[in-house]
């Protein structure tokens, strides 16, 4: 009777060692897809910090023409002002 009850906590322990074995394996399995996902997600920040430091580039780049523009229409503006008068005198004579 000794020996049964041996035997049955051998068997006991030695499906705990099997159900531990089977836990680590998982973890492993896991651990390898985080690691791939983070990495995907590493390589997704990469091309979006890319991404945006070229829009920024480009909305700088867009503002400087604007302003550029902008102070072409305000000399086309001034220069409008100061014929007008000119105008207004050439077509009263």
């Amino acid at each position: 009777m000794g020996n049964t009850i041996g035997m049955e906590k051998f068997s006991h322990l030695e499906d705990k060692i099997y159900l531990t074995i089977e836990f680590a394996k998982k973890l492993r399995e896991e651990n390898e897809r985080l690691k791939r996902e983070l990495s995907s997600l590493r390589h997704e920040i990469n091309i979006l910090l890319e991404e945006k430091a070229r829009l920024e580039e480009k909305v700088e780049r867009l503002m400087s023409e604007r302003d550029a523009v902008q102070l072409k229409i305000e000399a086309m503006l001034d220069a409008m002002a100061v014929l007008e008068p000119e105008v207004a005198e050439i077509l009263q004579k």
